[in-house]
């Protein structure tokens, strides 16, 4: 553990689960906390609560802004416990000098999105700091869900289950670093940033057993994939081929030199169900995202692990992302 907390630290990978597990469950250590899901499930399985903070630069990019990430993000983590978002808090960080008509357009983009998941806002807090102890505007919600459908965990998987993706993985940190560095790209490229609460809901009406679901912010798919192989005690075993990446995604991670599956998404979620269930759920999914697609099953092969195998026959491990991704993507 290093001494001073560092960019990494915040990439949703290896540096991340080390600074949580060695300073913060190590003193806030309990059964609800230690199941590390995308939201606590509480009150003998009926509410879903989760909490969460954005800072993303810049604060308006392709097809979104922060205010749009705070709900999508926070309604998100209680969908992926299969509940149905209900209520939000929201408090911001102001720097002073802030532009009141670009607050007002990230509080309208909040608005409209609460409303696609039948959510309200009933607490909030404002701060207002000196000019430089935060950069423009920082906001961060808490939520609560009702639970809709039990029993949806990261260590339920089993070999033979299937894992599919939602649609294309990597859109949002591509974008966001398009943005940030001014590239112009000769593309509709923008942010998967979405709401994915009527999505779930889908797959519960269409009798889906859901088995785990994760969006896929920092860290991507390879993080998800990672967590859900060691909380399961599982091998998962990707075809590297079946992993749906728009052209603009790939072109900018030759760039970066790095994989889609690391970068951030903010409308993308992983989805683990029965073999049996695949070919259902993957209907379902694209009815939305005609990119949605399985592509991975659940194996023994090296227990804890994640490979990849690739169309030539070669297989490598896909490990958790380390060092620093795109900073300031959520």
């Amino acid at each position: 553990m290093t001494k001073t907390v560092t960019i990494a630290h915040g990439n949703g990978g290896e540096e991340n689960n080390e600074l949580i597990k060695n300073i913060f469950y190590k003193h806030f250590e309990n059964e609800i906390l230690a199941k590390s899901e995308d939201a606590a499930v509480i009150e003998d399985g009926k509410l879903a609560f989760t909490t969460d903070s954005f800072t993303v630069s810049p604060l308006f990019f392709p097809g979104g802004d922060i205010g749009k990430l705070a709900v999508c993000g926070t309604c998100n983590d209680l969908a992926m416990m299969g509940a149905k978002p209900k209520y939000m808090t929201c408090s911001v960080i102001i720097e002073e000098g802030f532009s009141t008509r670009d607050l007002e357009k990230i509080v309208k983009s909040m608005k409209k999105e609460l409303e696609i998941n039948g959510a309200i806002v009933v607490s909030g807090d404002t701060k207002v700091v000196p000019k430089g102890s935060v950069d423009k505007l920082f906001i961060n919600t808490a939520g609560i869900g009702k639970i809709e459908q039990k029993g949806i965990t990261a260590s339920g998987l089993k070999e033979g289950m299937s894992i599919l993706v939602s649609r294309d993985v990597g859109a949002h940190g591509a974008t966001i670093f398009a943005a940030r560095e001014g590239i112009a790209l000769e593309s509709s490229l923008e942010t998967d940033c979405a709401s994915l609460y009527p999505q779930v809901k889908a797959l519960m009406d269409a009798g889906i057993n859901i088995i785990a679901l994760r969006d896929a912010t920092r860290g991507g798919v390879a993080a998800v994939l990672n967590e859900w192989a060691k909380s399961s005690d599982v091998c998962i075993e990707v075809e590297e081929e079946s992993i749906p990446v728009q052209e603009e995604v790939k072109g900018i991670c030759e760039m970066l030199g790095f994989e889609a599956v690391s970068l951030a998404n903010e409308g993308t979620f992983v989805l683990t169900v029965a073999k049996e269930d695949e070919e259902k759920a993957l209907e379902v999914l694209q009815k939305t995202h005609i990119t949605s697609a399985i592509i991975a099953t659940v194996t023994k092969q090296y227990e804890g692990k994640v490979i990849l195998n690739s169309s030539w026959g070669t297989k490598r491990f896909l490990d958790l992302p380390t060092g620093e991704l795109l900073p300031r993507i959520c």
